[in-house]
């Protein structure tokens, strides 16, 4: 199969091509006839030709790649926005499926499952301390929508094991993870990646926020890998006014293609976003088209550098070739796609810069004058060829995270220490704290917590003395709190959580609060 997909792209490719071009391709199907002909042992034609395939990719730049059918799968599963399985959200710990919540509405809450099962054996299998792989306990989960699936679980307080039948349906998989007020009048939205939902999500996101007297807006970024384009770009529709160019591509062999602001619903409002060296392609066209309209200030870290459009070229078996086509230029005219000549140091180029201080000071970071450019309206001195450079560089912190917290974090004991403590307490807490308000202003993490991490911490032979765990304790309180909060409600008040250790977003609120915006964007909104 893979043998005649692959002569019939060479011939596709010839029949737009020169003599050349077309001499070099005859030589190519030649070697592979020759190969699989003459060659001493047996061939395996399908991993001859995706080897093909491979090395003429890995010829190009770092994006062009080539994915297997089941590679194609996992990828559409994150950004189409749904796939079919039970609905249930969860962490492995110790061997265990723990279910952190179930999908309202979806075919496990129906069944009965709920937050706090533990899921010991899928149609008779059992999954629980036998060191089965999370990529395989998916896989047994998820199937065909309408089909059935037996989950036996182990609830606490429960003698005998429960045995559900479950029919898998659509559930839906959400690129915003969380949004809420984070001051009267300032909303916050984290994008985790540009899909097929994520507009949708985003809008509806914003009514809500804005029923709740939001007038500005800090959007997070950070950690976004991106994703669709048309995700981004009606994104950023909404904050440009009529005939703002967003973004444009330019390529040797495809056609030039312009995006163009409509005009979107939040023109005025004042808008923070986050980034950070993990947000990259559709993250830096989003940041990247506001930085350059000064339509709102960019905070956090250089971000990654990608700046290649990507066709995908579907083969006939399911597999799937993504092949650069074009640069993405943001409206100043710059490229964000860092330079790829050198492919080993690309690839160590978050490392490189970390070792050279790029991540904890903003001196270390340095563009040639020939990467020069002015932003559209206030003619603010930007640069192109690495990334977006944020109008205000938070460093990393590297101090906040001690030697305890990392030790505890690394061995799963922070996580399975609050399932246990939830297991116990459940009714409890959702009595005492009916609202997520309720919790977040009167929960604190009691010494019991403390403790019980701290022996479980000496079982593990991590060194425990109370100068590291005094050190380490803000953080783990904070994080213990947060857990809690995303088992009874949802992600998003884990963030509300967590949010004030994020010295991005509490830098976006002090901007916000004192002056610095209008200085740095010379109005007021």
């Amino acid at each position: 199969m893979k043998k005649t997909l692959f002569i019939l792209l060479m011939a596709l490719l010839a029949a737009t091509k020169g003599t050349a071009q077309m001499e070099q391709m005859r030589k190519l199907q030649l070697a592979e006839y020759a190969i699989n002909t003459l060659y001493v042992d047996k061939v395996d034609e399908e991993k001859l030709v995706e080897s093909a395939i491979r090395g003429m990719l890995e010829t190009l730049d770092p994006h062009s790649t080539y994915s297997t059918a089941e590679e194609v799968k996992k990828m559409n599963i994150q950004l189409n926005g749904n796939f079919d399985g039970i609905g249930i959200q969860f962490n492995m710990t110790t061997d265990t499926l723990f279910v952190i919540q179930t999908i309202a509405g979806g075919p496990s809450e129906k069944a009965g499952m709920m937050a706090g099962d533990r899921i010991i054996a899928v149609n008779d299998t059992t999954i629980a301390g036998v060191k089965m792989g999370t990529d395989r306990i998916m896989s047994m989960l998820r199937g065909k929508k309408g089909t059935m699936v037996k989950v036996t679980v182990m609830r606490p307080g429960t003698e005998q094991h429960l045995t559900f039948d479950i029919k898998r349906d659509k559930i839906p998989v959400h690129s915003i993870n969380a949004s809420f007020m984070l001051k009267p009048h300032i909303g916050y939205i984290r994008i985790d990646n540009f899909g097929a939902t994520t507009f949708a999500e985003f809008t509806k996101a914003m009514k809500e926020l804005q029923k709740q007297g939001m007038k500005d807006l800090v959007l997070d970024l950070q950690g976004n890998g991106g994703g669709y384009l048309n995700a981004a770009t009606d994104i950023v529709n909404e904050f440009l006014q009529r005939g703002d160019t967003i973004v444009y591509t330019k390529g040797e062999n495809s056609r030039d293609y312009s995006f163009t602001a409509s005009g979107g619903t939040f023109r005025e409002g004042r808008l923070v976003v986050l980034v950070d060296d993990f947000s990259a392609s559709a993250s830096e066209i989003t940041a990247g088209a506001i930085q350059d309209h000064d339509r709102g200030v960019v905070v956090g870290r250089r971000t990654f550098g990608k700046g290649l459009v990507q066709r995908p070229i579907d083969l006939p078996d399911g597999s799937m070739i993504r092949l650069t086509t074009a640069r993405y230029y943001i409206p100043s005219g710059r490229c964000i796609q860092k330079s790829y000549e050198n492919k080993k140091e690309y690839d160590k180029d978050l490392i490189n810069r970390y070792n050279k201080g790029e991540m904890t000071s903003a001196d270390s970071i340095h563009f040639p004058d020939s990467l020069k450019y002015r932003t559209i309206r206030l003619k603010r001195i930007v640069y192109g060829g690495g990334g977006i450079m944020p109008d205000i560089f938070v460093p990393l912190d590297t101090n906040r995270v001690k030697p305890f917290y990392k030790d505890v974090m690394n061995k799963g004991l922070v996580i399975r220490t609050t399932i246990n403590y939830i297991d116990r307490h459940r009714d409890e807490l959702k009595a005492k704290y009916p609202t997520p308000d309720d919790f977040i202003k009167h929960f604190n993490v009691g010494e019991d917590m403390i403790s019980t991490l701290t022996e479980t911490a000496r079982k593990e032979e991590i060194s425990v003395n109370d100068t590291l765990v005094q050190e380490s304790l803000p953080l783990l309180k904070l994080q213990m709190k947060a857990l809690i909060a995303r088992d009874l409600w949802s992600s998003s008040e884990y963030t509300r959580i967590m949010y004030v250790v994020d010295d991005p977003t509490n830098k976006a609120l002090e901007i916000l609060a004192d002056g610095e915006y209008e200085r740095i964007l010379g109005r007021k909104e």
